[in-house]
């Protein structure tokens, strides 16, 4: 590779020994040279025009290749606000995918949609022939139509699986509506997606990614199937993006099948481009479907949920994990999945000693304020701020479910960083934008963008400043996905990932930061997205 020379620019580098240059060289994927005043003259040379260069940003919770997947072969249905909207919607899908073999929606809103009205004789009148899926916004519920009902052999004897609800009529004949484990438990036995469609679905998520300025990411539900293809793409020379894994360990895991499936994903995929790191746990659901498992009973109605776990499985999984130095990312919405989960880190350090694992809680939609300190140098908090907002359209359900005595516990995301909680920012797409700049603003303002109409800010006190929050798409993040040692920061020796943006996120008005434009990014020194915009 030749030298490329990026120069005009205001390069904030994030590392603290060198903060910001005008000029940065890099040679060979890698940065070689940073400095102020004038550039040395190269044969390739990027004007940056006097904008803010960062470091590539990356996303430490985000399903990659599913939503690209979903971007190439779904329905998207984030937007649908009423029944006829849902079935032209589907329609005209089946119609323009007449070779899939399961028609795929994605994005549904609860509290638009629900158990309450959406059914497997409702789908039927958009596609009665073929089987249908469609995912909610969460992906913790999902809904089929009677084809794939009868395909995946749900019938009025069919019994629910471990951590899974099939929604039953009065008559108990199962409605379509699937919670939970159901759902890959159904989806398994439906006609399946073929490997290229997989692979379109990779190469149209990391464009999407890239286009948005990431350049690494941690995909937390890693299968067999999610392996084989980042494996495949690495191979390949593919990606234009790295990727780190957390592999999926469920309720019918005992230690033993845990570390063997861990230990052989880990030696077969030892990256640097895909690597595998981590253990996924979902500790809970969501309030959507009310499998967010709370410490008192929800506020609207009596009733509560468990843990997925129970507290002894919790402990020796995380402990056997924990000794053969996997890193722990557990899913916990809930304050008692919360709380199991920091117990269960506890009784995994008690017995190992502390090693610098980057054990990560993700979510934490409600945490009980005694829990805040537990968090400090135990797991980091791995944040979504862009849900931490009153949604101009959608209902907020989950509101109603936290009642207004825990209100103020939800996602408090300031009171876990002042307490001392380390910390990333991250996306969980497709459930929500990837868009980091979206994300950075509502993690600033606690509101909507201008242009939805946003409602008063939700608990603005808990607001992050820009500065925590492109650590935590920077160092802190490079940090959580094991390669802090060579991205992250723009250091000579480092890794050339680094993007230009068309306005200065740090001084323009809050509420315009989510306008923001990556027009240029760079993985590994090679131009993975460009704008015309970049003159």
């Amino acid at each position: 590779m030749s030298d490329l020379l990026i120069h005009n620019a205001r390069i904030r580098t994030m590392d603290p020994a060198n903060p910001m240059a005008d000029w940065l060289l890099c040679r060979n994927g890698r940065v070689v040279a940073l400095g102020l005043g004038h550039p040395p003259e190269m044969a390739e040379m990027i004007d940056a025009g006097g904008r803010l260069v960062l470091p590539g940003f990356q996303d430490a919770h985000i399903h990659l290749l599913s939503g690209g997947t979903d971007l190439a072969t779904a329905a998207q249905l984030y937007e649908v606000a009423d029944e006829a909207a849902l079935l032209e919607a589907l329609s005209a899908h089946a119609r323009a995918k007449p070779d899939l073999p399961v028609i795929l929606g994605a994005g549904w809103q609860p509290g638009i949609f629900g158990d309450h009205n959406l059914t497997a004789a409702l789908l039927d009148r958009a596609v009665p022939d073929r089987p249908v899926v469609i995912f909610d916004s969460s992906y913790h519920n999902a809904c089929l139509n009677s084809r794939a009902l009868e395909i995946a052999g749900i019938g009025a004897d069919t019994a629910d699986p471990p951590n899974g609800h099939i929604l039953r009529d009065a008559g108990g004949r199962a409605t379509g509506m699937l919670h939970e484990e159901a759902i890959p438990w159904a989806t398994a036995r439906l006609p399946q997606l073929t490997e290229a469609h997989l692979m379109q679905g990779l190469m149209t998520g990391q464009a999407h990614a890239n286009a948005h300025g990431l350049t690494g990411v941690l995909d937390p539900k890693i299968t067999a199937t999610e392996a084989a293809l980042y494996g495949r793409a690495a191979r390949e020379g593919a990606l234009s993006l790295r990727v780190a894994g957390a592999a999926l360990v469920t309720e019918a895991d005992t230690p033993e099948t845990a570390l063997a499936r861990l230990t052989a994903l880990r030696a077969g995929h030892p990256g640097p481009e895909f690597h595998v790191h981590s253990a996924k746990f979902f500790m809970d659901g969501v309030f959507e479907n009310r499998t967010a498992a709370l410490l008192a009973d929800y506020a609207d109605a009596p009733g509560n949920a468990p843990c997925m776990f129970g507290a002894d499985q919790t402990a020796a999984l995380f402990t056997a994990l924990d000794a053969a130095r996997f890193a722990i990312h557990v899913h916990a919405i809930g304050d008692a999945a919360t709380r199991r989960a920091i117990a269960g880190l506890e009784a995994a350090r008690a017995a190992n000693g502390p090693w610098p694992a980057q054990h990560q809680l993700a979510h934490l939609q409600l945490v009980d304020p005694a829990d805040h300190a537990r968090l400090a140098g135990l797991a980091t908090a791995n944040i979504q701020p862009l849900w931490a907002r009153r949604d101009p359209v959608v209902p907020d359900i989950a509101l109603d479910m936290i009642g207004p005595s825990r209100l103020g516990d939800t996602y408090a995301f300031r009171k876990m960083l002042d307490a001392g909680a380390d910390w990333c920012l991250s996306s969980d797409w497709p459930v929500s934008t990837l868009n980091p700049f979206e994300i950075i603003e509502t993690a600033v303002t606690r509101q909507a963008r201008r242009v939805e109409g946003p409602k008063p800010p939700f608990l603005p006190d808990q607001a992050l400043t820009v500065q925590e929050c492109v650590l935590g798409y920077t160092t802190h993040a490079a940090r959580a996905c094991w390669r802090e040692g060579f991205t992250g920061m723009l250091r000579p020796g480092f890794s050339a990932d680094l993007i230009v943006l068309d306005r200065d996120i740090f001084t323009c008005p809050a509420d315009e930061i989510s306008a923001t434009e990556v027009l240029l990014t760079l993985f590994r020194g090679f131009v993975v997205h460009s704008s015309p915009r970049l003159t």
